[in-house]
């Protein structure tokens, strides 16, 4: 903010009755300001008396004011002279008032009580929001299926490839280690009752019910999950969702859906090739103590049932749309700041396990009342 007409502005300082005298002349605004600062300072420091001569002043904005306020402060004992009454005054008389406002007190902590308080409304207000976005998601996915061609195929094989096809040499190699483990460790204490043949059925319903779709569903969560929450975070960071929002695109039909309908439609593939490797890593290690692998196989169609793989793969479909929602609301929630995409994705993986392993709970006990 400035007062006045502009000019060239310039200083002179001179000695006067023991002390100095500094006038001014011309427009002092924040580029003379800046220009002048330091010669203003040498010249004011220690002078007793200090005289601002400012008749020749023409225009005086806030960093000039506050420029003269300065001096006044270095000076021993400081005295105005020729300042125009008006707008120039004015200038002069609210910057002195802005520097003197003391600075505001941060808020005082809150008591005991008031922290929970304040954390169980903040963890009220996350998951009304989770659950906004759940009811988001399912409208617009109600909307698509009125509208299939709204949704984005490019998208969905994009996402398809990146969570899955990319995933898959990750996938076989743990789904093997796995397998060899299970079948190592049961060996020892089967080994003591002479039952090493059973190995293929514990590790076999194993792999099918519990272990093939919850490792699958921690990588995708730790590779899938973390990608979405990143590319939306960032997006939301610089402010594109909200340009979306602006030019009337929904970014959930826009974004979410091809997100989660790829996180849906990958998971029980890598279910199943997790499965499909865990026995083959089991079956390296019953050949390894001297059964043939057509042993492994009767074994495994006596004990292991068409049941066993549907149950699987119906949980890890849902775990995938579990880590898709999680990583997507992730995402979309992301602050503003530097840490903000780190957050999101930390959040992304850390909820999209949490999510996993609840569900896996929820259909161990639906499948135990089922009698599946």
């Amino acid at each position: 903010m400035s007062t006045g007409g502009k000019a060239a502005a310039t200083l002179e300082a001179m000695p006067e009755g023991g002390g100095r005298r500094l006038a001014f002349r011309g427009a002092l605004d924040t580029a003379a300001a800046a220009r002048l600062w330091p010669e203003a300072l040498r010249a004011a420091r220690g002078a007793n008396p200090l005289v601002l001569d400012l008749a020749g002043l023409t225009t005086l904005d806030t960093a000039g004011a506050v420029l003269l306020l300065r001096l006044e402060r270095e000076a021993g004992a400081a005295r105005w002279q020729g300042l125009p009454a008006g707008p120039l005054q004015a200038m002069l008389d609210r910057t002195r008032e802005a520097l003197s406002r003391p600075e505001p007190h941060p808020p005082a902590p809150l008591p005991f009580l008031g922290r929970i308080g304040h954390a169980t409304v903040l963890r009220g207000q996350g998951m009304l929001g989770q659950v906004a976005f759940l009811g988001e998601a399912l409208v617009a996915g109600l909307g698509t299926l009125r509208r299939p061609w709204r949704l984005r195929l490019s998208e969905v094989l994009r996402h398809l490839d990146e969570a899955g096809l990319r995933a898959f040499g990750l996938t076989v190699m743990l789904g093997f280690l796995i397998g060899l483990i299970l079948a190592f460790q049961s060996s020892i204490p089967m080994r003591q009752f002479g039952a090493e043949i059973f190995i293929p059925n514990l590790v076999g319903i194993s792999l099918l019910r519990e272990l093939g779709p919850l490792m699958a569903a921690v990588i995708l969560a730790g590779r899938t999950g973390s990608a979405y929450a990143a590319e939306l975070g960032t997006m939301t960071v610089n402010e594109e969702i909200d340009a979306l929002r602006i030019m009337g695109i929904d970014p959930i039909a826009w974004l979410v859906l091809p997100r989660l309908l790829a996180a849906m439609l990958v998971m029980p593939v890598l279910a199943l090739l997790m499965d499909l490797s865990g026995l083959l890593g089991m079956t390296a290690v019953m050949m390894t103590l001297g059964f043939p692998p057509i042993a492994v196989v009767n074994q495994l169609q006596t004990w292991v049932g068409l049941g066993d793989l549907v149950g699987g793969l119906a949980k890890a479909a849902a775990f995938g749309l579990a880590i898709g929602l999680v990583g997507c609301r992730a995402g979309l929630g992301a602050g503003r700041g530097p840490r903000a995409v780190g957050d999101a994705a930390t959040a992304a993986v850390v909820g999209g396990i949490v999510s996993i392993v609840l569900l896996d709970g929820i259909f161990a006990v639906l499948f135990f009342r089922l009698g599946w």
